[in-house]
């Protein structure tokens, strides 16, 4: 089985940037964006330096657990939705509006978006270029997904969240194409809002999730597409609220039906009704196998059994092995030792 990660990595200690991770809340910290730009400011003119000092160290982490797709871990990041709406015109980051976010669940402060939203200029290629020298390893590049930007940023000019997540697309498809051009093979855009909302999902989200991948050459790029239920607030969290385990049952066949690649699931924190898989006759799988905000470690064997139990449901060419979701939350050590075991399965497998 392929193995891959989804996201983000615990920052290097030596990285005095916050992010949702180690925020006072956790991710449902009050102020997101708020030390961002002056820790950069901060560090200085070495900024650069340690931000791929950083990326190398995560990059090698992965490639010593054995992991075949990897990431830069977002450690240029405070967070992996708000770092790329930086990098987009229309949205103020020193005109800040208090919101209601994760459907209800916590009020944050948060940029606003005051004019039509467009792609500024190109940030994520020049990343790419330089993780990529770091490994023999392809190196996959994650963006927020249009209708999650939207949950989690304020909004005082666009009338729907449909209309919203249209600009949106267009802007990230202009960023996608830039990356393909480059020679970026997997990209994954994160949706965990159809988790979420799956009604929004079928009604526009799947389209513009789309849109991101418009008039790219699916020969060359892989299109992924990743769905959590929710981060927690903290490791080892009890009873935090997570979307509805059956969002994705009721999404499963549209997104088998788009054009995307992959989608990436979460089943290790919550078990999933494994009659899902069927609804995937296309599509591949990533399969959520390590829970990413527990501090208990799986072993080999409570993976393999779901792994072989999966694969009385669907090909397995189509199931990638993976985390159900970025590492952020585990110190480096347990992180590591979970990839391990995981990577261990599945090169029985």
């Amino acid at each position: 089985m392929i193995t891959t990660v989804i996201g983000s990595y615990p920052k290097p200690h030596y990285l005095k940037i916050t992010d949702w991770f180690n925020a006072t809340g956790g991710t449902d910290t009050e102020n997101p964006t708020k030390y961002y730009e002056e820790e950069i400011k901060i560090i200085g003119s070495e900024v650069e330096e340690i931000f791929i000092r950083a990326t190398k160290d995560v990059i090698k982490d992965q490639e010593n657990c054995g992991i075949d797709i990897i990431t830069d871990g977002e450690v240029r990041r405070e967070n992996y939705i708000h770092y790329h709406c930086r990098h987009l015109n229309g949205i103020d980051f020193s005109n800040l509006t208090e919101k209601t976010a994760r459907t209800g669940n916590y009020k944050c402060w948060l940029p606003t978006i005051t004019n039509r939203v467009t792609a500024g200029e190109s940030f994520l290629v020049e990343e790419w270029k330089t993780n990529q020298k770091l490994s023999n390893k392809p190196i996959k590049v994650t963006i927020p997904g249009p209708m999650t930007i939207t949950d989690t940023i304020a909004n005082t000019y666009y009338k729907t969240d449909e209309e919203m997540g249209y600009d949106l697309a267009e802007a990230i498809n202009v960023e996608i194409k830039r990356l393909e051009k480059a020679g970026c093979k997997y990209i994954q855009v994160d949706e965990p809002l159809f988790a979420r909302k799956p009604e929004n999902a079928l009604n526009f989200g799947i389209k513009n999730l789309e849109k991101c991948f418009a008039n790219v050459d699916s020969t060359k790029l892989e299109r992924i597409t990743h769905i959590c239920c929710g981060y927690p607030d903290k490791l080892d969290a009890v009873n935090y609220p997570k979307a509805p385990l059956d969002s994705y049952k009721k999404i499963a066949k549209a997104l088998d039906a788009s054009l995307i690649d992959s989608v990436s699931i979460e089943d290790a924190h919550r078990y999933n009704d494994l009659e899902l898989l069927r609804n995937f006759t296309k599509t591949k799988v990533i399969f959520g196998l390590i829970k990413i905000a527990s501090s208990q470690k799986e072993t080999e064997e409570e993976i393999e059994n779901r792994v072989l139990d999966a694969l009385n449901y669907i090909d397995k060419q189509q199931l990638i092995a993976a985390p159900d979701c970025g590492l952020g939350h585990l110190p480096r050590q347990l992180a590591i030792e979970k990839l391990k075991i995981m990577v261990n399965v599945a090169k029985k497998i």
